[in-house]
């Protein structure tokens, strides 16, 4: 979408590191469950290795928002979840390399104990505006 309005630090408030405090915009809204590193068949990828679970996960939100006719450059939202916050370097990462740096969403980072599926080590649900 392009009216997204990023503001990476709103005065009185320390800019973030690779997301933005706020994120507004105008239009249909896209909720996207929390999307595992879990292949079409629904089998792990990347047992251990949280960079290759991040991947999937940005390749599985993908393929769901491009579902709902949005894209990355739509999302003004993520929440991630992770079993244990080493994992963010690689989570970034995998997201960087989607999403416009200069324009990052806002962003939640979480580290949980469990996730519902074995093996997992992260999970990332998104939020994203796109034009009526």
């Amino acid at each position: 979408m392009t009216g997204l309005r990023h503001v990476a630090a709103p005065e009185g408030v320390a800019a973030g590191r690779g997301y933005s405090h706020v994120v507004t915009g105008r239009g249909r809204l896209v909720v996207v469950s929390g999307q595992i590193a879990q292949d079409e068949r629904g089998e792990l990828v990347g047992a251990g290795d949280p960079a290759a679970q991040a991947r999937q996960v940005f390749e599985n939100l993908g393929r769901c928002l491009a579902e709902a006719g949005a894209g990355f450059g739509d999302v003004v939202k993520l929440t991630l979840f992770v079993l244990d916050v080493a994992y963010l370097p690689a989570v970034r990462e995998a997201r960087d390399a989607v999403i416009d740096t200069a324009k990052p969403p806002a962003s939640t980072a979480v580290q949980v104990t469990a996730l519902a599926a074995t093996g997992c080590l992260l999970e990332v649900e998104a939020l994203a505006l796109v034009d009526d």
